[in-house]
């Protein structure tokens, strides 16, 4: 029997009798297509329910689907996991007219992407941990650059930074991945054999909860360099580290205003993402479901979740604190 599915049963039975009090409504949920969402929803889920009663309902959903139902429809009442940098022009106007509110930063400090070598090259060779050192030992890093598949949105942004920081002047061949998988499975393949690796990656996401990977200082961040390295005409690269993404809480402000316990409660929500890449390695490893993976954030990080609780709740779920 998986561990999950062994926790979850008596996890949740002792947690039961709270849905009996029905103290607000229903709530929607839009649960984002990837592995985080799904923990956050579940999470969001089983304490809307069991510490405010409400009655959930998940709604499967994406970035731009989800914006253009809170467009058009003013539903579903929570995004739980909007990454404000894709949600565009459509989501500005919401915020600007008042329909949506932002509660908090759901993620801490946001999502997290970067250029990356495993903890072993950095212990034994900290000056890879500059842009400048690996520039300079590119033999250390294994003489090439790990890059995103065409069509990523990091792919133009690498393809900028590559010239800018004169990569391949340096010695370094760049080694663009067909997929996703092919760049996991490169991290993977050089982490397990104590090999060199160099490339870009993002966080929150399993392989950097399983893997101990050190991020390449790449300098100061610079926020017009950055945004013109979006674009793939850039005739003038220039170098920038890469700012944390924004990843938000997102309510309707008629639903804010419904459920202030619950939308308060929402605001608090905040997982830190080191915290979720080890919830999500853990659900990897386990072939476990965003419900499971929820469970396991929810019995392993007590002290973190309490917190976000009014008293009310916290007493409700009191029989889990302990």
């Amino acid at each position: 029997m998986k561990y999950a599915a062994f926790l979850a049963a008596p996890f949740l039975a002792v947690a039961l009798p709270a849905m009996a009090q029905a103290d607000c409504g229903e709530v929607s949920i839009a649960e984002m297509n990837w592995a985080s969402a799904e923990v956050v929803t579940q999470v969001e889920k089983f304490l809307m329910e069991q510490g405010y009663g409400c009655t959930v309902s998940i709604v499967p959903s994406d970035t731009v689907p989800a914006v253009t139902s809170l467009a058009e429809n003013n539903e579903p009442d929570t995004v739980s996991e909007l990454w404000i940098n894709s949600a565009g022009d459509a989501y500005s106007k919401l915020k600007e007219e008042g329909k949506v509110v932002e509660l908090g930063s759901v993620l801490e400090p946001g999502g997290v992407e970067g250029w990356w070598i495993p903890s072993y090259l950095a212990e034994e060779h900290p000056e890879l941990t500059t842009i400048e050192g690996v520039l300079a030992n590119p033999e250390l890093v294994g003489s090439m650059f790990n890059n995103c598949p065409d069509g990523w949105g990091c792919r133009i942004v690498n393809d900028n930074l590559i010239p800018a920081f004169d990569l391949e002047g340096s010695g370094i061949e760049i080694f663009n991945h067909g997929s996703g998988e092919t760049l996991a499975t490169s991290m993977a393949s050089a982490y397990e054999n104590e090999e060199p690796w160099f490339g870009y990656y993002w966080a929150p996401t399993a392989l950097l909860g399983k893997y101990d990977m050190v991020s390449v200082d790449l300098g100061d961040y610079n926020e017009e360099a950055h945004a013109a390295n979006q674009n793939q005409g850039n005739s003038d690269p220039q170098p920038s580290a890469f700012p944390d993404a924004p990843v938000l809480t997102v309510a309707t402000a008629d639903f804010a205003e419904r459920e202030p316990e619950v939308a308060e409660m929402l605001a608090n929500v905040s997982f830190n993402v080191d915290d979720m890449n080890a919830v999500l390695a853990w659900k990897d490893e386990n072939n476990a479901s965003g419900e499971e993976a929820a469970v396991y954030y929810l019995t392993t990080y007590k002290e973190k979740w309490s917190s976000w609780l009014n008293d009310a709740a916290r007493e409700k779920l009191a029989a889990i604190l302990q």
